[in-house]
């Protein structure tokens, strides 16, 4: 029984576990939301320290701080360029396999109040101006109150710049950064040990609020965006990993615990402190992933982008609305901007897609009501699809910025996701002392 120690096992367990009590009793599987709510709050009263300390200190360390300016640029150009690609993939399968053709669902007998609340969340959106000036937060420790991760990251930007520039004083202002962020890891260590508890509750109540039932007639989509989504993780970064030097297939084990975990709570959030420490411990170092993986979290969602576009076409072809090649072209635009800033956590996804229609009013937006049921059942592979990408796409860049130790990345997936090894060398070791692992 020794297996039933490894924490991805017990939490597969919970998930069956939620999945059958949700089905069984759907009343009692309802109920027991605060379990997942709460164990994603722990998560989340670590995730804004986490990102302060990590990347003010490895900015602090910096020698050249044109360097920094470089690393940003090439992660916003890479963000740019595979979000955009998954937005083509989700269209292109729509047009292809036409998920939505035949259901023939009639816009004036779905509820419009149902639409109607998600509409509202997304004309909340700022406009660009409005959006550039909410990065700026009101107080410094507002953004921290908030848990406002590129509010936190803009701050951690400003003290990395402030400490590079006081010398001495400043590298030692980054070690104490340092250490204080070993303290926050270990309170990760203690909260992951109840994941199996957040994730059963999960799985009881979106079993229970939604019920299998729900699945039934939109299955086509559910399963064609599942298939796509793996692919699209198979082929396309899995040819990025391979022209990187490591193997993808290796990579998911070694992260397997953090996926289980956004499977059972449907959040890539629930596991931002555990992947951040997990890149580290595979060699990227720590500059890299401080910037990478909260940045990537708001603009770098492969997951949600392969969604929208394959929503709005199995939207459009289910409600029998005809769209022009211009007004394909014109939701592709503006899914483009709207996908931008769609956190990692729950439902962000469908908000995103209710602020894409209502803006292009080209679909009924009542038709939104349709997708209610299902999204909760579809934020699980969005959410595991954006933390593979973010996961390759920090390893992608720190080998191009010559901050990934190849050999440690190498050795670190072979030997799989134990007890670290203290010893870090090369780009990690240059990017800060090392947190205590995870262990299984």
């Amino acid at each position: 029984m020794g297996v039933l120690r490894h924490l991805y096992v017990q939490v597969l367990i919970a998930i069956a576990a939620g999945i059958l009590l949700g089905a069984l009793r759907p009343g009692l599987g309802a109920e027991l939301k605060p379990l997942a709510d709460g164990f994603i709050k722990l998560i989340k009263l670590v995730i804004a320290p986490v990102i302060f300390c990590t990347v003010a200190a490895g900015i602090g360390r910096m020698s050249d701080m044109s360097r920094f300016g470089r690393l940003g640029g090439r992660t916003l150009l890479y963000f740019l360029v595979v979000s955009s690609f998954a937005l083509l993939v989700g269209l292109g399968v729509a047009l292809l396999v036409r998920p939505g053709a035949g259901l023939n669902i009639d816009p004036a007998a779905l509820d419009p109040k149902i639409a109607a609340g998600y509409a509202a969340k997304a004309a909340e959106a700022p406009g660009l101006a409005a959006y550039l000036l909410k990065l700026i937060p009101d107080t410094f420790f507002g953004a921290f109150a908030d848990g406002n991760i590129l509010q936190v990251l803009v701050i951690a930007i400003l003290t990395g710049f402030a400490c590079a520039r006081l010398g001495d004083f400043g590298d030692r202002v980054s070690g104490v950064l340092e250490d204080i962020a070993k303290v926050f890891f270990s309170i990760i260590h203690l909260v992951v040990k109840v994941a199996p508890i957040g994730a059963f509750g999960a799985m009881a109540y979106t079993i229970g609020e939604y019920g299998v039932g729900s699945l039934v007639q939109l299955v086509k989509l559910i399963a064609t965006f599942y298939v796509t989504s793996l692919l699209f993780v198979l082929v396309v970064l899995g040819g990025i990993a391979a022209w990187a030097g490591f193997s993808l297939w290796k990579f998911l084990r070694y992260i397997r615990e953090e996926l289980l975990i956004v499977l059972g709570t449907s959040s890539s959030e629930s596991v931002l402190p555990q992947i951040m420490e997990k890149l580290q411990r595979l060699g990227a170092s720590r500059s890299v992933t401080g910037l990478v993986i909260p940045t990537g979290y708001s603009f770098n969602l492969d997951g949600t982008n392969i969604y929208m576009t394959l929503a709005i076409l199995f939207l459009a072809q289910a409600t029998n609305t005809p769209l022009t090649g211009w007004q394909i072209a014109t939701l592709l635009g503006v899914a483009m901007l709207t996908s931008k800033g769609a956190s990692g956590v729950t439902g962000a996804g469908f908000i995103a897609l209710a602020a894409t229609i209502s803006e292009v009013q080209t679909i009924p937006a009542v038709a939104l009501a349709a997708l209610v049921g299902i999204d909760r059942f579809m934020s699980e592979c969005r959410a595991l699809t954006n933390l593979v990408g973010n996961g390759v796409a920090t390893l992608v860049i720190a080998r191009w910025e010559g901050e990934l130790d190849r050999e440690q990345l190498a050795r670190e997936l072979d030997r799989g996701p134990g007890p670290a090894r203290t010893s870090g060398t090369g780009a990690a070791a240059a990017g800060g002392a090392q947190a205590d692992p995870l262990s299984d």
